[in-house]
């Protein structure tokens, strides 16, 4: 009964709102803008003198750095974010929460979406990006995806006067699901009133709720009551002029988005570290246009890579990876060859990706032995490598990881889980237990448009999303082995040992130390302890 229900209220609100109620203004909207490209000059100056009825944001007076126990006001689309449309956050959610083909679907829309006012703008774009997902899904993108974005289109200007306001309320017509998290978590905002979606069971329909798109000026009526807001934020439209008039003080925020609204990433609200989904850069429409038009040649170009890497032997792999369009950069002191012990040698890698032991052998030119926690069926198969599982025993791991070395050169990456962002998890204090021969690598990765990590997506497609980017980088720092003082040998518990390598390989890639585990990042951004069942790494 789910989607004939859907269906039925879908056919009412197109025959009887979307016809019937905007016929009139989307002719309008293609003569004015369509064909005829006038009427503009007035309707610029129109707006500017509309502005001019509150002062800008500047004018706010920011004081010392005390937080002042006055109440804010304001949205968040066109006020704390400097993006001038939503469509971005929307494909995000169609994308990470639905899949390609609802990706697609939502930009065939932007054919139509121009020529439509605001709310049936928000209501195609909300009915194509949530119809039939599951809330819980939909509260983890909120939590472990959008706020990556989120927080890189921060308006700075806004931030500052919000960072003074001892309580905030944010009202939007945006989807309050999508906001919620991300305000709550990292604004420390007080309360979000936003657009309520309709939901059957555990799954939205993509309809609004029976109170409708919400209307910012009424919802603050009802919200304060006779009571006034102390400051209001808004933007230069009318409506928001109605929205920050019933404030005590109302700022207009600069419609013109310059490098002083930009937020630097040392001044974000709560340092970011974990984040989820493949996407890489904001789906803007033109941009999102270009990955569908690069999907065919990137999925072909990351086979190719990947039958390189298995097939040819080193030199030729760095070769033609080069020519392929993957940026290899290795440096550093490169181990002697002939090692004067009988075990080999245990690497100690950060962790960006599954392919970091991957692109280790190829910089030295020799194969080695990776162990993991976690790995596909698949990603042994493509594996040019030998890899190894370990059972998070750590008698039998310790074990296994000996055996190992007794046999060759061994890589290990101590942090667990990948991290994206310039920090460096907990590192695991065992393997400092197990050899003497101890080579910090200092990894680093970049991607234009695919992550090629995941929490709560198939692990298997990690390698080929990193491949499929058109111009991949990989960064391999091999430093000098660790001095016998600072080793287990020498006198050093583990614990030191694996403290130490941390804080050198921080310095090396100018990263962070952090305590955090993979169980803290599986906690936020797929609500589990990381441990991945096989049938569900397969």
């Amino acid at each position: 009964m789910f989607f004939p229900m859907v269906f039925l209220k879908l056919a009412n609100w197109v025959l009887y709102q979307l016809l019937a109620n905007s016929c009139y203004r989307a002719a309008r909207k293609v003569m004015n803008y369509g064909f005829f490209i006038r009427n503009q000059t007035p309707r610029s100056s129109s707006q500017q003198q509309a502005g001019s009825l509150f002062p800008g944001v500047a004018h706010f007076d920011l004081g010392n750095d005390i937080r002042s126990p006055r109440t804010l006001v304001c949205d968040i689309h066109g006020v704390l974010l400097r993006t001038d449309t939503f469509f971005p956050y929307f494909m995000l959610v169609a994308f990470e929460g639905g899949s390609i083909l609802r990706a697609f679907l939502l930009l065939l829309s932007c054919s139509f979406l121009w020529v439509l006012d605001y709310e049936l703008k928000l209501r195609v774009m909300i009915f194509i990006s949530f119809c039939g997902l599951r809330k819980r899904n939909i509260e983890s993108i909120a939590m472990a995806v959008l706020p990556k974005f989120y927080l890189e289109n921060l308006n700075l200007q806004a931030y500052q006067v919000w960072s003074k306001t001892g309580s905030r309320v944010v009202f939007t017509s945006i989807p309050r699901v999508m906001v919620q998290g991300f305000l709550k978590e990292y604004m420390n905002v007080d309360d979000v009133v936003g657009t309520e979606l309709h939901t059957v069971g555990n799954r939205f329909t993509g309809l609004l709720s029976t109170s409708g798109l919400l209307v910012k000026h009424k919802s603050l009526k009802g919200y304060f009551g006779d009571k006034q807001p102390d400051v209001g934020l808004g933007s230069s439209s009318h409506l928001d002029h109605q929205f920050i008039s019933l404030c005590k003080e109302a700022y207009v925020m600069d419609s013109r988005n310059n490098q002083s609204s930009v937020m630097p990433r040392d001044k974000y609200p709560k340092p970011l570290i974990f984040h989820d989904g493949r996407l890489a850069f904001l789906p803007t429409p033109s941009a999102t246009l270009c990955m569908f038009l690069w999907l065919p040649f990137g999925i072909v170009l990351a086979i190719f890579r990947i039958l390189v890497g298995i097939c040819l032997p080193y030199r030729l792999v760095i070769l033609c990876g080069s020519l392929s369009g993957v940026q290899l950069r290795f440096q550093g002191c490169f181990p002697s060859p002939k090692s004067q012990h009988k075990k080999g040698v245990l690497y100690v890698c950060t962790h960006k990706t599954l392919l970091d032991p991957v692109f280790l052998s190829t910089a030295l030119c020799k194969p080695l032995t990776a162990v993991t926690y976690s790995l596909s069926k698949m990603s042994e198969i493509i594996a040019p490598i030998r890899t190894v599982r370990l059972t998070r025993d750590r008698k039998q791991d310790g074990e296994t990881m000996q055996k190992l070395l007794s046999e060759g050169d061994l890589v290990i990456c101590p942090e667990g889980t990948t991290c994206r962002e310039p920090y460096l998890l907990r590192f695991s204090s065992l393997f400092a237990e197990l050899a003497d021969d101890i080579v910090p690598v200092a990894m680093n990765a970049h991607v234009t448009m695919f992550y090629g990590t995941t929490a709560s997506g198939l692990k298997w497609l990690d390698p080929i999303f990193f491949l499929m980017n058109p111009r991949p980088s990989y960064h391999v720092q091999i430093l000098g082995k660790v001095p016998p003082e600072f080793t287990c040998a020498g006198g050093r518990s583990s614990f030191e040992v694996a403290n130490y390598i941390q804080r050198k390989l921080a310095d090396a890639l100018g990263f962070e130390c952090t305590t955090l585990t993979r169980r803290d990042k599986y906690l936020m951004l797929a609500g589990n302890e990381g441990v991945v069942n096989d049938n569900k790494r397969n």
